[in-house]
């Protein structure tokens, strides 16, 4: 075992990558129980779904899991941007028959804070992951506390290092294939992003050393990665551990509905673009007609997360006709490895790799 399977107590340095809106517990146990590590997504959870899940989880598996959180700041609302974003909606709504009357402006997702602390609290999770950054130090202190491990996500070398700094155990490099939310947190600017290949080695070197008593900071990597071969060229350039998470869209432990299911395939999939339509922040996922019409970054959505709530009713009624066509079909862009077997097997496979 190396420090990052010592670390977070995982026979296999595998990690299934949190993926909001298409796993519950069940997809996060069924990885524990095959020897990586399972992850919950906390970002849409109440604290009482939040609770359940975990409930759910531990009851599923004794093993070492991973829960994950957004901690962004939320974004002032903004009345005049909102209408913008409905008027640039309006031919879609009418497309579909629908009215733009009384759509709600709700955030959809909300950062970590201190009721899901108190609930954590109950569970004790060995392993808590970070997107966009890492809380408060007054939130971080009782995870690590009680021995908990934590993750975040850079996607630069400034981040990484920021990371490091700040209380990360370990750091995942998320390189610009992945699919889902980009991560980063101290520049918006999508040009300094890059793949995973490049991003991997830099953030290696310059976390050797960085860690207590002049250890290693292990780097996890992300973006890309589906199958035995991504794992080896990981390992090759310095990973301690893989974060996957597009080869389990297709597994029947995920909740993926039933049109990313069939989006992811079908040959749509070998096109994926960033966009902020759905969440208003950058994240990969399969070009559909809401990205083709409306142009996949559109300077009328609004900040992070406020896009979501008017673009709920337009996937809801094009899903009930069968269709994708405004659906967040996040995913990364290698999709060979996405493959509708058991969890369990996927990770084992990825594993063989190592």
């Amino acid at each position: 075992m190396n420090a990052l399977q010592t670390l977070l107590g995982m026979p296999l340095p595998i990690v299934q990558a949190p993926m909001a809106g298409v796993q519950g517990h069940a997809l996060a146990a069924a990885v524990c129980q095959a020897g990586g590590l399972g992850s919950l997504p906390g970002a849409m959870l109440s604290p009482e779904a939040l609770r359940s899940e975990l409930a759910a989880l531990t009851a599923a598996t004794d093993r070492p899991y991973n829960v994950n959180f957004f901690c962004h700041t939320p974004p002032v609302p903004d009345t005049a941007r909102q209408a913008a974003w409905l008027d640039a909606l309006a031919p879609c709504y009418a497309a579909l028959g629908l009215s733009r009357d009384g759509v709600a402006a709700g955030p959809g997702r909300v950062p970590f804070n201190a009721e899901a602390l108190q609930v954590l609290q109950a569970f004790r999770p060995p392993v808590v992951s970070f997107h966009f950054g890492l809380p408060d130090a007054a939130l971080l202190a009782p995870i690590k506390a009680w021995g908990g491990r934590v993750l975040a996500s850079a996607t630069t070398l400034d981040e990484a290092l920021w990371l490091a700094d700040h209380g990360a155990d370990a750091v995942i490099a998320q390189g610009l294939e992945a699919g889902g939310h980009r991560g980063h947190f101290l520049d918006p600017d999508l040009s300094r992003q890059m793949g995973t290949l490049a991003l991997l080695p830099q953030l290696v070197q310059a976390l050797a050393g960085r860690g207590p008593g002049g250890l290693d900071v292990p780097v996890i990597a992300a973006g890309g990665i589906a199958d035995a071969g991504g794992v080896a060229a990981a390992k090759a350039l310095g990973a301690a551990g893989v974060q996957v998470g597009t080869a389990y869209l297709l597994c029947p432990e995920a909740t993926t509905s039933v049109v990313h299911r069939a989006a992811l395939q079908s040959e749509a999939a070998r096109h994926t673009t960033l966009t902020h339509l759905f969440t208003g922040r950058p994240a990969r996922g399969i070009v559909n007609r809401f990205m083709h019409e409306l142009g996949a970054l559109n300077p009328a959505a609004p900040a992070f997360p406020l896009a979501t709530a008017a673009v709920a009713p337009l996937r809801a009624r094009a899903e009930a006709q069968g269709s994708g066509d405004y659906s967040p079909l996040w995913a990364g862009q290698n999709t060979r490895g996405c493959r509708a077997v058991p969890a369990g097997e996927i990770t084992r496979a990825l594993a063989a790799g190592w």
